[in-house]
């Protein structure tokens, strides 16, 4: 009777690493880098050239271009960093699968789990790197590339950026009401400006000004045209002033209602704005728990789609490489529509963004579970 032995391959290095592991993780990190480097110059190329005739008719400084695809190669790599993980993996995977070093490696006693370690590992480093990224850099990023995109190719430009710029309603607290007919982004100023103040459902004052614009040295505003009214019992008081200085609770991003303004603030200053949002009951509240969700939803991505990715290509298959690309593909499209249709349900109804943005995790770990177990037969 032989004795069944659970042979291990000697660990080497850091983390009881071997061989074999870090020649998969140095593989895994490679192919990933080389799969960005390959498509993010296509994807400048394809933007550019749908872009070229209005950076022309605009005449864009080339600084302003240079800065934008800055920007832009964050933004794309960000976005579709799922699908660049995923198809890298299947890709590299594929390799070692068709040229049986997988089996050599399963052979020698090492286990399907065991031979995942280097793959988690690698998913582990993206992640973190990703959520880091995702907190502090691609913020700045989103800013720079929807603002270059909204001032010079959008058809109504800073317009559009300010998404319905005109009538601008804020609740700034329990008691106290602003409206602006518009403001403009390059002077600070906003118009026909209007502070109501409320108790028990009962108008208390008012405050109107032809203009109002931001002083950010002192951090005051100046009302041009004041004008105050405060109700009395029985005659209300009436103060008016050709310009005044004065400090008000509310914040100047409350006059400027920029449709992407929570993609572009890092972990802590997002929080604080959606803490402040949900006081003043504001309607796109759910609009920025999706962004806020997404910044740990995607990291944790990584290791779902790691492992579908290897359960998916350590098998030959007949049709070898391009088989395992194309159910890679599938699967990984698969994910984005998901990612893209509850998110967007999530900000346009009363669906929880909770689960809108994680719930393709929840399914294609299910589906990660599946295959893993599959693959291990």
């Amino acid at each position: 009777m032989t004795k069944k032995t659970n042979s291990k391959l000697p660990s080497r290095g850091f983390l009881g690493l071997t061989i074999i592991d870090l020649y998969i993780l140095k593989r895994y990190l490679a192919t990933f880098a080389a799969m960005l480097l390959m498509f993010i110059p296509i994807g400048i190329i394809i933007d550019v050239s749908e872009k070229i005739n209005k950076m022309i008719a605009n005449e864009i400084p080339l600084i302003e271009i240079a800065i934008y695809y800055y920007h832009f190669t964050i933004y794309f790599a960000n976005s579709l960093f799922p699908i660049f993980l995923f198809l890298s993996i299947i890709w590299f995977t594929s390799k070692l699968a068709n040229n049986t070093e997988i089996i050599a490696i399963l052979s020698s006693g090492i286990s399907f789990t065991r031979f995942l370690r280097p793959y988690i590992i690698g998913a582990s480093i993206i992640s973190v790197f990703v959520l880091i990224m995702g907190f502090y850099v691609v913020p700045k990023s989103s800013e720079g590339f929807n603002y270059f995109r909204y001032t010079y190719l959008k058809g109504g430009g800073k317009q559009a950026m300010m998404g319905n710029n005109t009538d601008v309603y804020r609740q700034i607290n329990a008691n106290e009401f602003i409206y602006v007919n518009s403001f403009n982004t390059d002077s600070k100023v906003a118009f026909n400006f209007v502070l109501e103040r409320f108790e028990k459902d009962k108008l208390v004052s008012k405050i109107t000004a032809s203009r109002i614009k931001w002083n950010p040295k002192d951090s005051t505003y100046t009302m041009y045209d004041y004008s105050k009214r405060t109700v009395g019992a029985i005659n209300d008081k009436i103060e008016k002033e050709t310009e005044k200085v004065a400090k008000f609770s509310f914040d100047l991003e409350d006059l400027t209602p920029v449709v992407y303004i929570a993609e572009t603030l890092s972990l802590n200053k997002l929080i604080d704005f959606i803490d402040k949002q949900k006081k003043r009951g504001s309607s796109d509240i759910n609009v920025y728990m999706v962004v806020l969700y997404k910044k740990f939803s995607v990291p944790i991505s990584a290791f779902i789609l790691t492992i579908i990715a290897v359960s998916v290509s350590a098998m030959k298959r007949r049709g070898g490489m391009g088989m395992n690309l194309t159910i890679g593909i599938a699967i990984a499209f698969g994910y984005v529509f998901f990612d893209k249709i509850f998110g967007t349900i999530a900000e346009k109804s009363t669906f929880s963004p909770f689960l809108a943005v994680w719930f393709p995790n929840m399914f294609f770990g299910v589906l990660a579970i599946f295959l893993l177990r599959n693959a291990k037969r």
